[in-house]
């Protein structure tokens, strides 16, 4: 399946002058698409599971020096090192932290060394670095699960993809059946989520929803908590998995920002912070930011101690909550579903924008503030077609931007001020 990283790493090929790291959670898809990219650009390719190869952790634990390493590793692969055709792949490299110092050591060698690296907790060995992390000498790149273009891309719908985008440039509405088409799809991609696990095999099952392997996303949060097992002591465990699974929990709530009251009754801040900040270096968790003034930059204005928190993905969301799958499909829980879209969106602006703002004002609130051709555009999401836009229409009043976007199950519109952006479209909001 393509994704689109890939556009990515290809710049990064031709003009290539350091390592590059690529981060993600678990079962995004980083192994396979690095293996994919080395076989295709490279003649030879050496793969090291730093997880499984002790003996190639120990050759970094005795040497961060390349030459040295190299000579090793051609003893132990028994093969002839090339650094002109050949690449080397170290994934599950948080496990060694001497092998992510010496990546600064292959950046500034001589020789056109040429490596990529991959951890499922990257970010938070980065978080939590005890040596010299090699700053300025590694090109660090991010994987998130597949969006929904990312999704309409492997069920083989480029045309449609064509035909959304160029409606949401024109604001002109869909052909109804197309329309309603493409939200039956997003409903079904709203329950599978994009983890290429979950798609690949709703693919391999003639995109037929009911013969899915749901259990799959079960076994992603599973390995989810075993990471939270092996790579914390057990106190911070036992908090990393008593967020995660409270999360459900805060964003059924009315009011979600995060309290850590519905962890636990006695959680205090200094007590969970700690966790929280674990969870989302591991980019099991995206975080929603309160900022107290809409204007540029939002990240100046923010309150530390008011945000949202979502999961990195809408179906292990709907798994983690124990929503059927048919729930959502038959809209027979709108209330759950309004929970499962608002959470899609955070995930969908979090891949391009990096970080996420929500704005209050006298009794109202901004789902999302995101800054788009130099102005701060207001969202407000709605899971159906019922699209009543109070806040909406009052912060235009009130601050005057451009304009505002709503997102919905509405057809593509623009009344009033207010882009109507159907739920499909949201990949064409960059």
């Amino acid at each position: 399946m393509y994704r689109k990283i890939e556009e990515e790493l290809n710049k990064w090929l031709q003009d290539f002058k350091m390592p590059l790291m690529l981060i993600g959670a678990r079962q995004t898809g980083k192994t396979y698409i690095l293996e994919e990219f080395c076989k295709k650009n490279f003649n030879n390719y050496i793969y090291i599971n730093l997880d499984k190869e002790d003996s190639i952790c120990n050759i970094f634990e005795s040497t961060i020096n390349p030459e040295t390493i190299i000579e090793k590793l051609e003893i132990i692969k028994n093969i002839n090192f090339n650094p002109e055709d050949t690449i080397i792949f170290l994934d599950e490299i948080q496990v060694s932290e001497r092998a992510i110092t010496s990546l600064k050591y292959f950046c500034e060698s001589a020789k056109p060394y040429k490596i990529v690296c991959a951890g499922s907790l990257l970010g938070v060995k980065i978080n939590r670095f005890h040596s010299s992390f090699p700053v300025g000498k590694v090109v660090i790149k991010y994987l998130y699960p597949m969006d929904f273009e990312e999704y309409l891309m492997a069920l083989g719908e480029d045309k449609l993809i064509t035909e959304i985008q160029k409606h949401y440039e024109t604001n002109e509405p869909l052909m109804s059946p197309i329309h309603d088409l493409t939200l039956e799809l997003f409903k079904k991609y709203l329950t599978l989520g994009g983890m290429p696990a979950l798609i690949n095999n709703f693919i391999a099952n003639d995109c037929n929803i009911a013969h899915v392997n749901f259990e799959l996303q079960d076994q992603i949060i599973t390995s989810y908590l075993a990471d939270m097992n092996k790579y914390t002591e057990n106190s911070e465990s036992v908090k990393n998995s008593q967020i995660y699974n409270a999360i459900p929990k805060e964003l059924a709530r009315e009011n979600n920002t995060f309290k850590y009251s519905i962890v636990d009754k006695d959680a205090r801040k200094i007590r969970y912070e700690s966790s929280l900040d674990w969870l989302l270096a591991s980019n099991m968790i995206l975080k929603c930011n309160l900022t107290e003034r809409c204007e540029s930059p939002l990240k100046a204005f923010i309150n530390p101690d008011k945000f949202k928190i979502y999961l990195s993905d809408p179906g292990l969301l709907r798994s983690l909550s124990n929503i059927d799958y048919r729930e959502i499909l038959l809209d027979k829980n709108e209330m759950y579903k309004g929970v499962l879209t608002e959470n899609y969106v955070a995930c969908e602006f979090y891949s391009k924008f990096k970080e996420l703002f929500y704005y209050t004002f006298n009794k109202y609130e901004i789902d999302f503030l995101i800054k788009l051709d130099g102005d701060i555009i207001p969202v407000e999401v709605k899971s159906s077609r019922r699209t009543s836009s109070k806040s909406l229409n009052e912060y235009l009043k009130k601050y005057n931007p451009q304009y505002g976007i709503r997102i919905s199950s509405k057809n593509f519109g623009l009344e009033n001020n207010i882009k109507a952006v159907p739920l499909y479209a949201v990949f064409c909001i960059k």
